[in-house]
């Protein structure tokens, strides 16, 4: 294959990925930072209507840290060595769910039920994604769709407060407003982990939005650059979750 025709396949198959996957998990990212974030806008009028002190919802909003970190770096290795799309679609349709039950409850210990489980259901996304994004993009493209990917967050911010705002003026069927927040805001991540499911692709091998010579080319690229990585250093899994920026990653 001459040089200029290599090159060309070359550029085709990274812009071609990064216009397939970046704005799909960029819109994930958006979703799932507003879920995780909803608690804070609906503070003020959730603790007045079920009578929690700042400590009762203090506490729920941080047991939602305690699955999330434990249950983060196994995630995280799933994607590895499982499937990508199917946990991230799991995640997204789990985590959906129980933001729509914070929507439903009534006392402080079903709320710290409820935080709990929504973060171990979220745990492992964040990472996910990053271990996700190794298996499509060569070193040279990495940071860049890692950092795009993480622009989502800012985004999320400047959202969230005033469609916050919004949803918490709504007072259908005899529900307030800040139930509404979590319903509404729940349903969009139970839609597009369904999506998810049937949109992403876990290996270039398997895209068929790829030209057979684009998928060579990314493998190849990606295989070279695992091998050249085995040469300097390999870890077991039981050695990474010694190493000490692993243990402080979460």
């Amino acid at each position: 294959m001459s040089l200029p025709s290599a090159l060309a396949i070359e550029q085709s198959a990274r812009r071609r990925i990064a216009l397939r996957l970046l704005p799909f998990l960029w819109l994930l990212y958006v979703i799932a930072f507003l879920d995780r974030v909803n608690v804070a806008y609906a503070a003020l009028e959730m603790s007045h209507d079920l009578g929690f002190s700042d400590r009762v919802f203090g506490l729920g909003a941080g047991i939602f840290f305690i699955g999330y970190v434990v249950l983060e770096i196994p995630g995280a290795l799933i994607v590895e060595r499982w499937s990508a799309r199917r946990w991230i679609a799991r995640i997204m349709i789990s985590w959906g769910i129980i933001t729509v039950f914070v929507g439903f409850v009534h006392t402080s210990r079903q709320f710290y039920m409820v935080r709990f489980f929504l973060g171990a259901a979220e745990a492992g996304f964040f990472p996910g994604v990053v271990v996700y994004l190794t298996h499509w993009f060569c070193r040279r493209d990495r940071a860049t769709a890692v950092a795009s990917f993480i622009a989502a967050q800012p985004l999320s911010n400047l959202l969230g407060s005033p469609l916050a705002g919004r949803i918490m003026r709504v007072h259908w069927h005899g529900l307030e407003g800040w139930r509404w927040l979590f319903i509404l805001e729940g349903i969009p991540a139970v839609i597009f982990g369904m999506v998810t499911f049937f949109y992403l692709t876990d290996r270039p091998s398997q895209a068929n939005w790829l030209s057979q010579q684009e998928g060579e080319w990314i493998t190849s690229e990606l295989n070279r650059e695992k091998a050249e990585k085995g040469a300097v250093r390999s870890y077991t899994i039981a050695q990474a979750l010694r190493h000490r920026e692993v243990i402080l990653l979460p």
